[in-house]
């Protein structure tokens, strides 16, 4: 199987995985607004906002990965690949927004105008959010088993779009039991303060997730380097020419989820023709191509040295073995 395939194949598997969290988001979503307004219950009714932005974010995280895998052209010769990375990035700024600010708003507002008792309404809210996380551990579930699958741990959660699925459904675990657990201690004591802590706490808990997506997403779209094993890998590729007298600089910069530039500052031995240069320079290119897949850019400037400090070299001298 090639990469191109593979990549296709870890998308399609991605989609659904997103499709099926649109769908349980899209469900819940209009259960606990059903649910809040029937039992004037704050922390149900910013889960329900919870839920809305979730769903909002399914549908940008489809568009990243419709758009991320268009070819490169004219206006974009290095391709669409960070689209994936602002679509990641507009989904946490969602989160915060709809999600945290909501569940700020209506904590807040619980705690200042207390909010009517409805035993009824509290029971049938209690029951959505029962339902809501069977939902939202199921989505969860296959959200991890699609990490699982493609390596687990760092290698498993390279692609944003799985990342902020997996990100935004464990919260939502988490949220929702918060949301039960502030209804519940609501009933029991007849105390607000107790669902309003919970919607307080739902917006903390969003607040922070979105921040570390949008970092995340921020280094991305600003230009990140490589990761340190595959910069050490390249180092390594040019070491070992003995064509090339020393590294004098080395830049990667992650293009897309399987796109990496590679740029590097190179001294070459003294005496070699242009012809020489040039074949010495696509065999390195193939070289370090093939050691770190995905590097399909890469571009190497050889730097000249005066004559003076190519007599005094490593290679010139025979320090490196090469000369």
């Amino acid at each position: 199987m090639t990469e191109t395939t593979a990549r296709q194949k870890a998308d399609r598997k991605t989609r659904v995985t997103v499709l099926v969290a649109l769908a349980a988001n899209l469900v819940i979503a209009v259960a606990k607004a059903v649910g809040g307004l029937l039992a004037a219950s704050p922390a149900l009714l910013s889960e329900a906002a919870h839920s809305v932005a979730d769903s909002l974010n399914e549908v940008f995280l489809l568009a990243a990965l419709r758009r991320s895998r268009r070819p490169a052209d004219r206006r974009h010769p290095f391709g669409y690949g960070k689209e994936r990375f602002f679509w990641s990035l507009l989904a946490a700024v969602g989160i915060f927004v709809m999600g945290g600010c909501f569940s700020f708003f209506q904590g807040v507002e619980a705690l200042r105008n207390g909010a009517e008792e409805k035993l009824s309404g509290y029971v049938a809210g209690l029951v959505v959010l029962a339902v809501a996380l069977l939902a939202e551990g199921a989505s969860l579930l296959r959200a991890l088993y699609q990490v699982r699958r493609q390596g687990g741990g760092v290698d498993g959660l390279r692609d944003p779009a799985l990342r902020t699925v997996i990100a935004e459904d464990g919260t939502a675990v988490v949220g929702v039991t918060l949301a039960m657990a502030g209804m519940a201690l609501h009933m029991v004591t007849g105390q607000v303060v107790w669902e309003a802590s919970a919607s307080l706490a739902i917006g903390v808990l969003l607040v922070y997730v979105a921040f570390r997506l949008g970092r995340d997403a921020r280094d991305q779209l600003i230009g990140e380097a490589a990761e340190p094993e595959a910069s050490g890998r390249i180092r390594a590729v040019l070491d070992a020419q003995p064509e090339i007298d020393s590294v004098e600089a080395l830049f990667t910069m992650k293009m897309g989820l399987d796109s990496l530039l590679v740029a590097a500052r190179v001294d070459l031995i003294p005496g070699m023709d242009s012809e020489r240069v040039e074949e010495v320079a696509v065999r390195i290119k193939r070289s370090i191509a093939s050691t770190v897949p995905g590097t399909d850019q890469i571009f190497l400037d050889v730097t000249d040295r005066p004559a003076e400090e190519a007599r005094e070299s490593p290679a010139a001298t025979g320090e490196r073995g090469g000369a």
